[in-house]
């Protein structure tokens, strides 16, 4: 009875708030078309300005630690490189994408991580580069995962899903309800935000960030030798790992959908 309540609550809470129905992307020839759930009094724009502040907080931080690589250093130039060829690539899955105001940096560190966040900010640090031995195909598979989370906005989902929880309790006080089942919930979902992205986000990435290492030219097949490298690590790589699981699953995963992309990396290669 208590779990039925909690749900009504919730359900009701929407209501309140604003829900909107959505699939951020289109399917791509992977096939991607879950639809998603936002609340509208959480914007796009309102999650990339929040982020945007919090990249160049982290950039200030790290440029005045020195540890901010230049534009001209050889790794960066390989990222910008990479992140060019990529972002031409991602109007397969949303043409308003291409007008982000997208920005790649390289910050020098042992940190085994990288990051794209919504708006388009690309983040990478050097031990991830340099412990993994990381090939400009593999770097493109990061990179394209990363940037596959920013186009499904799966960070605005996942908070949405947040406030979600957080009005079906103040709607459940209103009422008079026990909120304890309802506090349960939201302690899951602080702890979902904190802990790594759902299976289904992580498919949804995989799938994507390789049709677009495929389309800009570089051979998708390195997703399974870079998660391959990954496994090796283990518990050496917990920032990347941490909200990246990587498993056996997984791999098999990419080696299934590589017929669907194959054909767009050999057409690109054709069109060099």
């Amino acid at each position: 009875m208590k779990k039925i309540l909690s749900c009504s609550m919730l359900a009701l809470a929407i209501g309140v708030t604003g829900c909107t129905s959505t699939n951020t992307t289109s399917g791509g020839a992977v096939g991607v078309e879950r639809k998603q759930y936002m609340f509208s009094m959480l914007s796009e724009q309102e999650v990339n300005n929040m982020y945007a502040e919090a990249y160049a907080e982290t950039l200030k931080e790290a440029q005045a630690q020195g540890a901010l690589v230049s534009k001209n250093d050889k790794q960066m130039k390989r990222l910008q490189t990479v992140a060019n060829r990529l972002v031409a690539q991602v109007g397969t899955f949303r043409p308003d994408a291409k007008n982000w105001k997208w920005e790649v940096n390289l910050v020098k560190s042992d940190e085994i991580n990288a990051n794209c966040g919504p708006g388009g900010k690309i983040i990478f640090y050097t031990g991830i580069i340099d412990t993994l031995q990381l090939t400009d195909d593999e770097i493109a598979a990061i990179m394209g995962h990363e940037i596959a989370h920013a186009l499904r906005e799966h960070g605005r989902e996942s908070m949405s899903k947040a406030y979600g929880v957080g009005a079906a309790s103040e709607v459940a006080g209103m009422f008079g309800v026990k909120t304890d089942s309802i506090n349960l919930a939201q302690t899951g979902v602080n702890y979902l935000m904190t802990l790594p992205n759902s299976r289904t986000n992580e498919n949804e990435a995989d799938l994507i960030g390789l049709e677009l290492s495929a389309r800009a030219g570089y051979n998708p097949e390195a997703a399974i030798t870079l998660w391959q490298k990954m496994n090796k690590l283990g518990g050496s790589g917990p920032e990347f790992m941490s909200t990246h699981p990587s498993n056996d699953n997984r791999i098999a995963s990419l080696q299934a959908t590589m017929p669907k992309v194959m054909p767009l990396y050999e057409a690109a290669k054709k069109a060099k």
